[in-house]
């Protein structure tokens, strides 16, 4: 019997590469697929047919049973975890294929899908828990406006996995503009610098097509890439978002978040937070994240010296020079977020001082990070408990006359800050606490509430519940992979 293909116009390019980055790899299958989450909205946007694909037929090839297309395969990409390099790959996920649509190119990936080729010790399979998280944090991140993948599907397959006791397993289907990493070109250049160069070509005519017929078109595709990652992490630093495995292989070089795994929103304002449990040297604590990227970049780079110039000195001179831009745009697009977020649309270097002070009365007073701008953005200004109110409102005089000084009227200041501040984050108390719901009770209400509220996070008509910050008891401190 004919598959249906759902919409799905596969056409996947990565197969065109030599055989030593990717497996073809079939799914391992499931007992009772079932469709527990899908977004039809993300659906439509593809061109899919999503009240089909949203079916038992549809949960038959988003779990895997049924292929659509090619045999799906798995990529060889290597990384450095918390600073120490090893060679990985897809462990438990398969690419479906690169769907086109509208003239853009997007991978659908299966993850949580058996083992493969790369797979070490794990069993390829993923807990229903981690891939709820995933499908609610991405998709919450896209409504933050951060560039990020996204979440298509939740399959329960109907089996189960061991980890600290047998839980239920699920496949996350994920759509990325590609799935190239930072660690998928460290994998490269120790294959060789043919490989490298066969995959940098390949990068090039996926992502940055203008480039491609350039002379210089590796130290374009650097820069780019230099561009991306730091515009997304000053995104990061200005929501309060920690990615938790900032590892080269979780870096993608299209500038999307990818690989949501002990992720969180920082609540009280810390710049040492770090919710990680694996994360015990606080490595990847959010202080750091600026930082890190660079480092991942530097990687990156290293990969892109065959390429850059023949001469190894010439080629670390220009490769230096790209990453010593990376400071500069970072705090460009930092500050330019963070003046937003008091009001200001253009920074000026006089606003520097004025956003760290502001910080720094929100570290002292242990201030809820989203809560406090939002109050500031609704001019709810007595809602902010502090213990040094002269402080607080030494800093509220100084904004007002910066906002003065730039002719800036405070309705406008508030109308900037209420589309730059969220009211509703995806919480950690409130993530977790729908998926202990979900996995306890096999009931997604509470998930599928959460996903709905968060597809507004700039409306204030949200159910206080969503909207305040977690008491003492509902603190969660500590965040696990689980997958």
């Amino acid at each position: 019997m004919e598959i249906m293909t759902f919409g799905f116009n596969f056409e996947t390019t990565y197969r065109q590469l030599s055989p030593h980055f990717y497996t073809e790899t079939e799914p391992e299958k499931s007992s009772s697929p079932e469709m527990l989450l899908f977004n039809t909205g993300l659906a439509l946007s593809l061109g899919l047919e999503a009240s089909a694909l949203n079916s038992p037929e549809g949960a038959e090839v988003l779990s895997g049973n049924k292929i659509v297309g090619e045999t799906p395969i798995a990529m060889a990409y290597a990384g450095h975890q918390f600073g120490s390099f090893t060679r990985l790959g897809d462990g438990r996920a398969v690419l479906l294929g690169e769907h086109v649509h509208a003239g853009q190119r997007y991978d659908i990936q299966l993850k949580g899908s058996g083992r493969t080729k790369y797979s070490r010790s794990g069993d390829g399979r993923a807990p229903l828990g981690p891939m709820l998280r995933e499908y609610v944090v991405s998709e919450a991140m896209h409504a933050l406006r951060i560039p990020t993948t996204r979440s298509l599907a939740v399959t329960l397959t109907g089996d189960t996995v061991r980890r600290e006791t047998m839980q239920k397993s699920a496949v996350l289907t994920r759509v990325a503009s590609s799935h190239l990493r930072a660690g998928t070109f460290q994998y490269a250049i120790i294959e060789s610098e043919e490989a490298a160069k066969e995959l940098a070509d390949y990068a090039i005519e996926r992502h940055y097509p203008d480039f491609a017929d350039k002379e210089n078109k590796y130290e374009l595709f650097l820069e780019a890439v230099v561009h991306a990652q730091s515009y997304l992490i000053a995104k990061w630093q200005s929501i309060g978002f920690i990615h938790g495995v900032m590892n080269t292989d979780n870096m993608a070089i299209s500038g999307e978040t990818i690989d949501y795994g002990p992720c969180a929103f920082m609540d009280y304002y810390d710049p040492k937070t770090v919710y990680s449990s694996i994360d015990v040297q606080g490595r990847y604590q959010f202080r750091n994240q600026p930082g890190i990227a660079q480092w991942n970049l530097a990687k990156f780079a290293e990969t892109l010296l065959p390429l850059l110039n023949e001469n190894q000195e010439k080629a670390i001179e220009i490769a230096q020079e790209k990453l010593d831009n990376y400071k500069d745009l970072y705090q460009a697009y930092w500050l330019s977020d963070m003046v937003n977020k008091i009001g200001i649309p253009t920074p000026e270097e006089s606003d520097v001082a004025l956003v760290l002070d502001l910080l720094e009365i929100m570290e002292e007073e242990a201030l809820d990070y989203t809560s406090t701008f939002r109050a500031l953005s609704l001019g709810n200004i007595e809602s902010i408990k502090v213990k040094d109110e002269e402080k607080l409102n030494g800093w509220l005089s100084r904004w007002k006359s910066a906002l003065g000084e730039k002719d800036q009227s405070l309705e406008d200041a508030h109308m900037l800050m209420i589309n730059t501040n969220p009211a509703v984050i995806p919480r950690n108390h409130l993530v977790e606490e729908a998926l202990f719901y979900a996995e306890k009770t096999d009931d997604l209400s509470k998930v599928k509430k959460l996903v709905e509220v968060l597809e507004t996070p700039f409306d204030d008509s949200h159910d206080e519940y969503y909207k305040r910050p977690p008491n003492e008891e509902e603190m969660i401190r500590n965040t696990f992979c689980g997958t």
